[in-house]
């Protein structure tokens, strides 16, 4: 019999979804709380789509190479779709710098580290269309799903959903994709399962704005100075997109009270922008224009459920996916990644045993090998970065000495050789892109062994590989932008 899956949300996480269990031959039916995408196309899209439930529909975005490479592999046609709808493939090569060239050969794994880069909505309106004429999936827009239906037990098990007009729909499975403010597992903790589940803050929030060239006008050449950095008390970020549009992404520390409250404001941000050398030149007047408003997220949590502690199913005939199930810093654009690895990874699970249980305790403990390794890495990371927070704030500190030599290490040691050997950039870019273990690459002797000969040659014989400037300091910004430098620090020792 065929099994039919009800999958809540039709974001990123549930198309994945869709696009992973449709060719198993089950029924698939998408169940989207808001409007499907208004006629017109990729702009129409972008300035019109109302999406209530994605409230980063609207922030940059970009699908590392792992997520690409699923879609070359699994849905070549999808990827042709995109590609001609706008959507860019930003190639290893591309990312090369002038140290690298000097000693550069194509090999036949650069092709496997492409990004492939796009408006949000851009991305998911051609993913939809495809998702929609795919056999056994069915979509229902402005379909909005109450509750879960729960039949008590040890396990509970979920056997299907409730509409807000009190309709039921059963299913065999039901698959959470409602996102980062789904209460579905905080449901169903409440009725008896006992999911384990670590939280924590990222310490950030994220505000991005897009622009447009005008037509015949070209992107900045790239190898000047960054368009991406962290600043400490700010990271940045160019976002190219779709049919001559780009997104910024400025993200800041929650300590940064009084940034934060004057980034919302267009003529802020895109004084920021202009301060910081590497992006100065894609938001020059003659070059691009700001579209819309300053888009800002806050609440961003890391959140990790494990719904099979010790091996043993906490529910039965649900599976979450996505940020659902895991939520990280966006800052690492590993989110929707994320959700496709998941819903493979479910339909693995799905596919080898039909015993309910099982079938959770498997799915778990792929999510757990396959992502909890970025999990960790990109937590122990803010937690880092709340701290250097804290420090850009404070006159006059000065870190101790493990430290300083940290930072060396990364600095003039992982960075310089990350930006002048090729093979160490492809190395590394691996781990990136989720195609193996995030800190596997530094791990092999051969390339901590090149990495420590970088950092012995010093920062003479190094300069060539060292990046501009990315930006001023705080105090330097804040005064440029008429706000107090000490201001956050004042509140912060009262505190």
């Amino acid at each position: 019999m065929t099994e039919k899956v009800l999958v809540v949300g039709a974001g990123m996480a549930g198309l994945w979804t869709a696009l992973a269990l449709a060719p198993t031959g089950r029924e698939v039916i998408l169940l989207e709380r808001d409007p499907g995408p208004p006629p017109g196309g990729p702009d129409a899209a972008f300035a019109d789509w109302s999406r209530r439930g994605v409230g980063q529909l609207r922030h940059s975005h970009a699908f590392l190479a792992r997520l690409r490479n699923l879609i070359r592999d699994e849905h070549p046609a999808l990827l042709a779709e995109l590609l001609a709808a706008g959507c860019r493939e930003l190639t290893f090569e591309e990312g090369l710098t002038s140290v690298h060239r000097r000693t550069y050969a194509p090999k036949p794994v650069d092709v496997d580290l492409s990004i492939l880069t796009s408006r949000r909505t851009t991305l998911e309106l051609v993913i939809r269309a495809y998702v929609e004429r795919l056999p056994g999936v069915t979509l229902r827009a402005e379909t909005f799903v109450r509750e879960l239906v729960i039949a008590p037990g040890g396990p509970p098990r979920v056997t299907g959903v409730r509409l807000e007009d009190g309709t039921e729909l059963s299913g065999d499975l039901v698959v959470d994709a409602g996102g980062r403010t789904s209460d579905a597992v905080e449901t169903l903790v409440a009725a008896g399962a006992q999911v384990a589940t670590d939280t924590e803050p990222t310490g950030v929030l994220y505000f991005t704005r897009h622009y447009r060239l005008p037509p015949g006008a070209a992107e900045p050449p790239r190898g000047g100075p960054p368009s991406t950095g962290d600043l400490d008390y700010l990271k940045f970020g160019v976002f190219p997109g779709d049919n001559g549009c780009f997104s910024i992404t400025l993200c800041l520390p929650e300590v940064e009270e009084e940034l934060r409250r004057a980034i919302m404001a267009p003529e802020t941000f895109d004084a920021i922008c202009k301060a910081l050398p590497g992006v100065a030149p894609w938001v020059a007047p003659e070059r691009a224009h700001g579209v819309g408003r300053v888009h800002g997220m806050g609440d961003l949590q890391n959140r990790w459920h494990d719904l099979a502690p010790g091996g043993r199913a906490a529910v039965l005939g649900f599976f979450p996916v996505g940020d659902s199930h895991v939520r990280t810093n966006p800052l690492y654009g590993r989110g929707c990644s994320v959700a496709a690895v998941g819903a493979t990874l479910l339909r693995q699970a799905l596919q080898e045993t039909t015993d309910p249980a099982e079938r959770l305790v498997r799915y778990q403990a792929k999510v757990t090998a396959e992502i909890r390794p970025y999990y960790d890495v990109m937590r122990d990371s803010d937690r880092r970065g709340m701290a250097r927070a804290r420090q850009a704030m404070t006159p006059g500190y000065r870190p101790g000495l493990r430290q300083r030599l940290g930072k060396a290490f990364l600095e003039d040691g992982v960075t310089i050789a990350i930006r002048s050997d090729p093979d160490l950039l492809r190395a590394f870019l691996r781990g990136f892109h989720m195609l193996e273990h995030p800190q596997a690459w530094l791990k092999r002797p051969a390339n901590l062994a090149k990495v420590l000969g970088y950092w012995a040659r010093g920062r003479k014989a190094n300069a060539a590989a060292y990046r501009p400037k990315a930006g001023p300091g705080r105090a330097e910004m804040l005064t440029m932008l008429g706000l107090p430098p000490d201001a956050d620090l004042r509140r912060l020792e009262a505190a």
